[in-house]
């Protein structure tokens, strides 16, 4: 089996997660990085020594002994040029979510992965969560019957909700919900969505960022499963990114409550008071081992490229999930519930401001 070799634009936060795991994987052969945070590119720089690193990255696109690409940048806009440049030159992508802002670009996307004859993944790293992935295996193995209802409740904190939310205008449904819109659905399949009810309500974000609060979604999927997601980000301070969920899946023949708010581990110290560490959505480093999911996701991309595996969440699921956020976007703002699929094509998923 030979190496790959690994592009990767933006080395932030998760694509510093990203990074990390491609350099320490004997499947990597070459890693280059871009990132424009001089700053930033020279610290993660340290941590993984990579083969290259630039601000520009276009020239990490241009080099042709490359694999595939990971794209981790911000802000969400980029995400769409960035995919196409990367895809059209003939390299694999994993795209962080969103794949897109309009229907219409993800469509294109998809179009020339399809054409070229790219793997395209889209990080929804709960997949890799196991206690999310123990539901899926329940339903798959109908050990709680058929499914009949499922409800899931995220809530992050407010000064990660100011973060994303300062960078562009995207509901909670579209950054925060959209992970377990995912995750029921992928859950769920073969059904599919065709009709969700939608409301916001706002508070404290309104005058920081313009966003709602908080964001709840009812979905009915083609099967009669009813689908309640609820989505907030403005918990007071505390544990850094902290994200806290609850899931509740009920079927015919039993139920499964999945406590994922992460109080089984508490920190108290005089300095900080309560902490709850291994506490964010991707995880983070304790020691020798990964906490979290996100570095598991980043080895199944690579593990995908290599061994010419299929890819977990595909382009074309993520633009399920994003049609149907939209349509909760659409359903917030007119107080109906939108039927599935949307006949605007070219919607865009960017609130106005």
């Amino acid at each position: 089996m030979r190496q790959i070799n690994i592009g990767l634009i933006g080395a932030g936060w998760c694509g510093g997660i990203r990074a990390n795991t491609c350099a320490a994987s004997p499947l990597v052969g070459e890693l280059h990085i871009a990132e424009i945070n001089e700053e930033r590119l020279a610290e993660v720089a340290a941590e993984t020594k990579p083969t290259s690193m630039t601000a520009d990255y276009r020239e990490v696109i241009a080099r042709s002994n490359l694999d595939a690409i990971i794209i981790s940048a911000t802000p969400e806009t980029m995400h769409y040029p960035m995919a196409k440049e990367a895809l059209s030159a003939g390299r694999h992508v994993f795209l962080e979510k969103p794949l897109a802002l309009t229907l219409d670009e993800a469509d294109e996307l998809i179009s020339i992965a399809r054409k070229k004859q790219c793997k395209f993944a889209i990080g929804y790293s709960q997949r890799f969560n196991p206690k999310f992935a123990y539901v899926k295996k329940s339903i798959v193995d109908k050990t709680i019957g058929d499914p009949v209802c499922v409800l899931v409740s995220r809530h992050i904190t407010r000064g990660l909700g100011n973060k994303i939310g300062g960078r562009i205008k995207l509901s909670p449904a579209a950054m925060e919900a959209t992970h377990d819109i995912d995750f029921a659905l992928w859950c769920m399949e073969p059904a599919r969505p065709v009709r969700v009810y939608s409301q916001s309500s706002y508070g404290v974000m309104q005058d920081v960022t313009g966003l709602e609060d908080a964001q709840w979604l009812m979905v009915t999927l083609d099967n009669g499963v009813i689908v309640t997601i609820g989505a907030g980000w403005t918990m007071p301070p505390g544990y850094p990114n902290y994200s806290g969920t609850w899931i509740e899946v009920t079927g015919t023949q039993g139920m499964l409550t999945i406590d994922d708010t992460h109080r089984d581990v508490i920190f108290n110290t005089m300095a900080n008071g309560m902490q709850l560490p291994m506490s964010s959505m991707p995880g983070e480093s304790v020691g020798h081992v990964f906490a979290g999911p996100m570095h598991n996701e980043t080895l199944h991309f690579l593990e995908a490229i290599a061994l010419d595996r299929p890819v977990m969440a595909t382009a074309e699921q993520a633009r399920t999930v994003m049609e149907l956020y939209m349509a909760a976007d659409l359903s917030a703002a007119s107080n109906e519930p939108v039927s599935l699929p949307l006949r605007a094509r070219g919607s865009s998923a960017v609130a106005v401001a």
